[in-house]
């Protein structure tokens, strides 16, 4: 499975280790994902989506109904 949120859509990113001698090797900056259960009222089910920390307190505020509203637009 790929390492992307399903409510942000934010993936890998890519960048360089400095050394001190200012030697550069590729390495990746990974997301905060988790797996987290959520209640749709409107579906009346639960759900599990991979979502960042980020996204997930996002959830916490907005809700469901309304993040998905947002990703369609």
């Amino acid at each position: 499975m790929s390492r992307r949120c399903e409510l942000t859509g934010t993936g890998v990113l890519t960048g360089n280790n400095v050394s001190h001698a200012n030697n550069k090797t590729k390495r990746r900056f990974l997301p905060n994902l988790q797996k987290k259960r959520i209640w749709v009222a409107e579906e009346g089910r639960w759900i599990t989506v991979k979502a960042t920390a980020k996204a997930i307190r996002t959830l916490d505020k907005k809700g469901y109904k309304a993040m998905m509203k947002e990703l369609a637009s």
